[in-house]
This record gives structure tokens, sequence and C-alpha cells, in this order.
């Protein structure tokens, strides 16, 4: 209890440095898109939304999980920045936006990583993609690997691009899932989708994101559009320790995407404000096992807890442990021994499993008996 007496100690200190009143939360802002969805990236509260789980056309946003595809091949090692890529005809074919790369010749992969994120080229796409798995079918089997891992339970990809086609869609719930994967995962490679322009072949192309030019916080991450999907936009923005996700889809031009998104980022950094509470490995109880080479068992969490709440009320949050009654040896590290649980003003906003910090093996048979006579006790 007194590690949790601490956390308790700690919540109150920090409350009484920040704001005592919350200033009223106005309804989230009328969006003129399809879909439209605002998220915090830490604590993946969501803020703002409409549709965000209707399955709608991504048209260039589907580049995002085309990046984290190609993202994972050169982490896994299978290919390289420096590979050159032979291009081509249908990869040089490919209509809709380019890079410009030409037909037999070589290009390599770090270049092609640029044509798509920047220039949004749709032969940048079919080149990584046939250089990855030889042909685009088999990279979107890749693509929708990766869907399922991510648990982007309402998307399905037929092509790298966007293009159009019955069986391609996604959410603006799933294209946030594969966003923030992105710059979770791939920081090395985030910086690429705050490039305003990009040339290649004595062509230079602008980034077609405008709010990279209007506002400083934002730093991604892509647009798209279709004449069937509309203008579509998704952004990331940081300001002090916060970042936002914006998703809006199906708007009816590239200035309204803009607006739109801006609309969103510009309510959630204004009413709202996220804190982080606890780190991932970080002691947050000790609990007796029985039967153990040791006594007591270090629990905490896996990662950072973050929460999202009005601005202004923190003093209105409260965290509090549940465990199981009794713990046995042996104990993997990992293991799920409780939950960590977050209310703000009476209501739960967070429950988080609390695991071992390390694993515990069982003790030997004299530690053993003892344990079992402290038990009948007990």
């Amino acid at each position: 209890m007194r590690l949790i007496f601490k956390a308790f100690l700690i919540l109150s200190w920090l409350s009484a440095a920040l704001p005592a009143q919350a200033a009223p939360v106005p309804a989230a802002p009328k969006i003129a898109a399809t879909g439209h969805l605002l998220m915090d990236y830490h604590s993946g509260a969501i803020l703002a939304e409409n549709n965000a789980g209707k399955r709608l056309e991504p048209a260039s946003l589907t580049k995002i999980m085309t990046a984290y595809t190609v993202f994972k091949e050169l982490e896994e090692g299978n290919i390289s920045l420096n590979d050159q890529v032979l291009v081509s005809k249908k990869a040089w074919k490919t209509p809709g936006s380019r890079m410009f790369i030409e037909v037999g010749k070589q290009v390599s992969v770090d270049d092609l990583i640029h044509g798509m994120i920047i220039a949004s080229g749709n032969d940048a796409c079919v080149a990584l993609a046939e250089h990855i798995a030889g042909n685009e079918e088999a990279f979107a089997a890749l693509m929708n690997k990766h869907v399922l891992e991510l648990g982007m339970e309402n998307t399905h990809f037929t092509n790298a691009t966007g293009l159009p086609d019955p069986n391609h869609y996604t959410t603006p719930e799933d294209i946030l899932k594969v966003t923030r994967a992105v710059i979770r995962e791939f920081p090395q490679f985030y910086p690429l989708y705050s490039i305003k322009e990009f040339t290649y072949n004595g062509i230079t192309q602008k980034n077609r994101n405008r709010l990279l030019w209007r506002d400083p916080s934002v730093d991604g991450v892509k647009t798209g559009h279709t004449e069937a999907a509309g203008y579509c936009l998704v952004t990331s923005a940081k300001r002090e320790n916060m970042r936002l996700l914006s998703v809006v889809m199906g708007t009816a031009s590239d200035s309204a995407r803009a607006k739109e998104s801006q609309t969103l980022l510009n309510f959630g950094f204004r009413f709202y404000q996220t804190h982080r509470l606890f780190d991932g490995g970080e002691t947050l109880k000790q609990l007796r096992v029985w039967k153990g080479e040791v006594d007591n068992l270090n629990l905490g969490l896996e990662e950072d807890l973050y929460v999202t709440i009005p601005r202004g009320s923190y003093n209105k949050l409260t965290a509090r442990i549940h465990l199981k009654d009794s713990i046995m040896a042996p104990v993997p590290r990992g293991k799920v021994l409780g939950k960590v649980i977050i209310e703000h003003d009476g209501e739960i906003i967070k429950e988080v499993p609390l695991v071992a910090l390390r694993g515990v093996r069982e003790g030997g048979i004299i530690h053993n008996l003892v344990d079992s006579v402290l038990m009948i006790f007990q």
C-alpha cells in the first residue's frame, strides 16, 4: 500500500501545480467530411469523431500502410535503402500522382521512399512493391498481414497506391492505427513526413499537406484524393508534450481538408491535455509470492500510462490498484496479476494490466514447506 499511497501523493502534488478549474469543454466541432476522427497519440483517447468505423475509400492514405510495410522490410533486413530498383513498365505507367521515374532505369529504395511519401508517387509505390514482393498483388498480401497484426478490423487493401477498387477500403479509426504504428515503431523514418518538397529527375514537387506551411506544430502525415474518395488528410501535430492525430475523409476540396483538419487540431489542443501518470517498468506495487525463490515480486506496467482529460481537471484524477488474491510460484515475467484503474471525476477512464516485472521460479523444498505452513495461518 505504501507505493500506491506514494503514487496518490504524486498525483495530488502535480494537481496542485495545475489550474484548479477546468475549462468547460464544448461540443466537438461539426466537420464537413464523410468521416473524421481526432485522437491523442499517446493515450489513444478519442476527442471527436463521426463515422470513425465506416468503411471508406482511402485514396493515397493507403500509402501510410505501404510505407509501414516498406519500413518493416527494412527493419527485417530484407531490403536496404541503397538497393537499386529496376523500374518496370507497369510502375512507370501507373496513373495518378507520380515522382517521374523512368522505365528501365534504376532508382534507389531511399529515393523511392521519398517519392512515395513527399510526392505521393504511385509509380514509386509500385516499384517498391515489385522490389519487395515480386508484384503488387503479393505486396498487398503483405499489407493485409500487417492489417491483421495492427487490429485494423475494417480494412482491406488490394494495391499499394490507393487507386479505386471495390475491395480496397479502410476507416478513419483503422487508418489512425497504422499512423500511430509508423510514429511509434519507426521514429527514424517518421521525419520524412514533414519534408515540404522533393526533387527527382530535375522535377521539384511540393508536399500536398498544406498544414505543413500553416501550422508549425504539424509534422505529417498524408493527403489523399480520388473522385470517389474525395479529399482526405491524416494530420499529426505536437504542441508541448501533447501529440494529436486527426483524419478527415471525403471532404469537398483541397482547402476544405486542410481547414477541417486545422479545426479538429485547434479544438483538441485548446480543451484537452495529456498527462503521463506512470512510467513503464516502474514498480507500483510489491506482491507476496508463495513458494517462490523470493518472497516479494515487483509489479508495474509494460508501457508508460497516459490519460487525456479536459484542461485544468487534473485534481479530479484518482488511481487505484486491484490485485489477485493469492499468487503461487512459478510466475513468468509479464504475467498479468492485477490492474491499475484510473478514474476522472468518479468515472473510470482507463484500466491497464499490472504485470510481473520479473519472473519468479519455484523455491526449494524447505522454503515451500515453510510457506505451506504460513499460508494456513494467512
